[in-house]
């Protein structure tokens, strides 16, 4: 079956950076585009990153300017490097799977889902 594992997540201090993975099983990694999320308590779950089969990459403007996803084909991970942590980007960070059938990338329509890993960001 479809798995998505994500890692990399910890405590930061406002300014710093973390670099989250998730590493893809079960699937045909380059049919799928690839997304970022991520949910605050009390919040609902956002969107911050996608890329595509091609490569390009998509931001929303949480993400814009200071987080970069990237995408590995050979070895079936994204990364989702965050540069500039705030504080109101504490949040569990889920990594998701869409088949490609065109359509948006900023979406929320995404195939296969992750459990998340914490990211906090202390002032």
């Amino acid at each position: 079956q479809v798995q998505l594992v994500e890692s990399g997540g910890g405590l930061v201090q406002a300014g710093g950076s973390l670099r989250l993975s998730c590493a893809a099983s079960g699937l045909t990694f380059n049919n799928y585009a690839m997304g970022w999320f991520r949910q605050a308590p009390g919040k609902e779950r956002e969107i911050v990153a996608a890329i595509n089969w091609h490569n390009s990459a998509y931001y929303t403007n949480p993400a814009r300017g200071r987080f970069a996803i990237s995408r590995d084909d050979r070895k079936n991970t994204i990364t989702l490097q965050m540069n500039s942590l705030k504080p109101e980007d504490t949040a569990v960070y889920f990594c998701a799977a869409k088949l490609e059938r065109g359509g948006a990338y900023i979406a929320y329509d995404y195939d296969y889902w992750g459990q998340g890993t914490q990211v906090t960001v202390s002032s």
